[in-house]
């Protein structure tokens, strides 16, 4: 795309622009004409080049954090040049800027700090963040944002946690091509309850316990509403807010905007699109299929809800849905008769006598499935792994949590409790293993699976509304992309190498429910999915002159 000589910044401002960078790749043309010449070494390198010589130096790093903070740096000034290490190289370079080495960076996060990237608001910044929001230099079209309250699987890591929105929103670049302008990293400092971090010196947030009550739900009304003045139609996306607000937020604007909660709506749409794949091998209904979850929140419940919406779907009643789905929390076993649960545990709150730990209502319950996003790892024993193999011919096994150290069980125990016959899928990457002869190959559960597509799709046709039902289409499409190869090695997800184009299927499936729906600012077109190609960044370099 050649852009206009005064559409762009000149000199060494362009060369701290890393939107607009790209280092010693500027052609001689454009540094006459871009005010470059004497800025940069005299020898020309492509794109290719730059990229080869960036993996070499940090593949003789050994520490994967010493591989996240190359991989930030690289982000920060040269965004193109990122995106084309990320793209070429997914299966290598994500789990280095997203689970599981991001988790080790927001618990490090204040010792190495680089630069700001995103936007900090915090709790003093009451009354004028729609002024604060005007000092982003772009024009926002998703955000995500965080109030640091429930990272991954480790608990508060306050202003911390703003490594979460930042990864996030370079896999939407990445896995869906949404462009990296008009992404905007969010992260709501409410103070943190970690006793650590508040006597940490290198802490980057407020020095105070955590805001709660109506001066937190304030802060929060009033960014909602600030950043749909300042930035009109904008997506934001909920993330790793802890359970007490998780649930109530996205019920509060879930019908005012276009929002939704990945953790919920996302995590339950990969963990559907596993168990449509985990039926095609089994060849069995989902009604057929009894889950137990090992943990109560905001993924147990969002998968549970998802799964029932999909029973709905297919002709089933909902109650009779509900009844195939069981929950475990720190207490044992959801029961009706058990008081003080949580709204969202009600509708999975069953009669059944109290069970007190994971094990027994396995035995009791007699799942098909086990599903772990509690967060405590190693909770799927030998004994769990050999009870769901004794009761099951091929036991669903899903260990959801993240990061690795949180694993219900990691894919070579789960293969091994089970005589090689689960069908596995994790939180976090498992490398292929072999396993009696042969080579299974489990693929991560990744939300990035389908967060981006979705919230390329919103973005595609100007939805108004995110939905359940978006979700549901979302996770159909991702597993029509499994191939009877993929099943044959233990896959229950297609390779990460494939996300751009999954990603863009999923998009045209979102478009289409929110057309279909009405939930579309914008003229349907003849052709969805050119719609959503138009949409799609290209991290090659643009020739500018």
């Amino acid at each position: 795309m050649k852009v206009s000589q005064n559409s762009i910044a000149h000199g060494v401002t362009l060369l701290h622009d890393p939107l607009r960078n790209k280092g010693t790749a500027f052609t001689e043309v454009e540094r006459d004409a871009l005010g470059l010449r004497g800025l940069l070494p005299p020898h020309i390198h492509t794109q290719d080049e730059q990229m080869e010589r960036f993996l070499h130096n940090m593949r003789n790093l050994s520490d994967p954090l010493e591989k996240f903070m190359a991989l930030s740096a690289l982000h920060d000034r040269n965004e193109a040049l990122f995106f084309r290490v990320v793209c070429d190289n997914v299966d290598e370079i994500m789990p280095l800027i997203y689970t599981p080495t991001v988790g080790l960076a927001c618990q490090r996060f204040g010792h190495i700090f680089q630069r700001p990237r995103g936007m900090f608001i915090s709790i003093n910044d009451r009354g004028r963040i729609a002024d604060i929001l005007r000092n982003w230099p772009h024009k926002a079209g998703i955000i995500v944002v965080t109030d640091g309250e429930r990272i991954l699987g480790l608990g508060d890591q306050g202003a911390n946690g703003m490594g979460i929105p930042v990864g996030k929103l370079s896999l939407y670049t990445a896995c869906a091509g949404v462009d990296p302008a008009i992404c905007l990293p969010v992260t709501l400092d409410m103070g943190t309850n970690n006793e650590t971090l508040l006597a940490d010196p290198y802490y980057v947030g407020l020095r105070r316990h955590r805001v709660t009550g109506p001066a937190y739900d304030e802060l929060i009304d009033e960014f909602i509403n600030a950043a749909l003045e300042v930035f009109p139609d904008v997506i934001i996306q909920f993330e790793d807010f802890a359970n007490h607000n998780a649930f109530r937020l996205l019920e509060r604007y879930r019908n005012k905007i276009c929002t939704f909660n990945d953790d919920i709506q996302g995590t339950a749409s990969v963990a559907l699109a596993g168990v449509f794949s985990a039926l095609r091998v089994k060849d069995t209904k989902l009604v057929d299929e009894k889950f137990l979850f090992l943990g109560a929140g905001e993924a147990a419940t969002g998968i549970a809800d998802l799964i029932v919406a999909s029973m709905v779907a297919q002709g089933v009643d909902q109650e009779v849905a509900r009844q195939r789905c069981w929950l475990v929390d720190s207490k044992g076993l959801v029961v009706k008769s058990r008081e003080g649960l949580a709204a969202q545990k009600l509708p999975y709150a069953h009669d059944h006598p109290p069970v007190t730990d994971f094990l027994s209502a396995l035995n009791t319950l007699k799942p098909t499935g086990i599903i772990g996003v509690a967060a405590v790892g190693g909770t799927f024993t030998p004994e769990v792994l050999r009870a769901m193999a004794d009761l099951n011919e091929r036991p669903i096994v899903f260990a959801l949590s993240n990061p690795t150290s949180k694993a219900e069980c990691t894919a070579e125990q789960a293969y091994a409790g089970t005589d090689g016959r689960a069908l596995f899928a994790s939180g976090s990457p498992f490398l292929p293993l072999q396993y009696k002869g042969k080579t299974m190959v489990p693929r991560q559960g990744n939300n990035s699976y389908i967060f981006p597509g979705v919230g390329l799709g919103a973005i595609a046709c100007g939805a108004t509304r995110v939905t359940d039902e978006m979700f549901l289409a979302a996770a159909q499409t991702l597993a029509d992309h499994v191939t009877p190869a993929d099943l044959e090695q233990g896959s229950l997800f297609p390779p990460l190498s494939n996300t751009r184009e999954v990603s863009a299927q999923i998009a045209v499936a979102v478009a289409e429910v929110a057309f279909e729906r009405g939930l579309a600012s914008k003229s349907r077109p003849e052709d969805m999915l050119s719609l959503v190609r138009a949409h799609v960044y290209d991290p090659h370099y643009p020739a500018y002159i």
